[in-house]
């Protein structure tokens, strides 16, 4: 899922791509981020469940766009921001297709707001790579 995520980031040009299963922790599956020498953070592959904007995309089970995180104080307060420094968030839920329960979120993240002119090109992208997750994981699923 590493290259599934790296594409997402190059396609939308955002710093950090994932792939998140819902777990007890986020975990994240498929990763992307900056090479080491770029000055951002290096990012583990889990957090806290309750950090970052991906659990909200989880419980309303819709794509959220964020193309600059401060325009909302709702999710401006964010420890993903203060840790992070991260200014945009698009993100998908993951949902399996027999059951419609969201089992996980592809999602960029990067330190620069973004146009929000920019932000439904940005979001396809995002949905259009948790499309292939989704496809990808039915396909190596057992059969019921």
């Amino acid at each position: 899922m590493d290259h599934l995520a790296r594409e997402m980031a190059e396609r939308t040009g955002l710093a950090y791509g994932f792939v998140n299963i819902f777990w007890p922790q986020q975990t994240f599956i498929g990763l992307h981020q900056p090479p080491p020498d770029s000055g951002l953070i290096t990012v583990g592959r889990s957090m806290s469940r309750r950090h970052g904007w991906c659990p909200e995309v989880i419980a309303r089970q819709r794509a959220l766009p964020l193309p600059d995180v401060y325009a909302s104080p709702r999710f401006a307060g964010n420890h993903v921001t203060d840790a992070l420094g991260i200014r945009s968030y698009f993100g998908a839920p993951l949902i399996d297709t027999d059951t419609g329960i969201a089992w996980g979120t592809v999602c960029v993240i990067d330190p620069e707001p973004r146009p929000l002119h920019q932000a439904q090109h940005l979001l396809d992208i995002v949905k259009d790579t948790g499309t292939t997750v989704v496809q990808a994981v039915a396909a190596r699923a057992p059969a019921h």
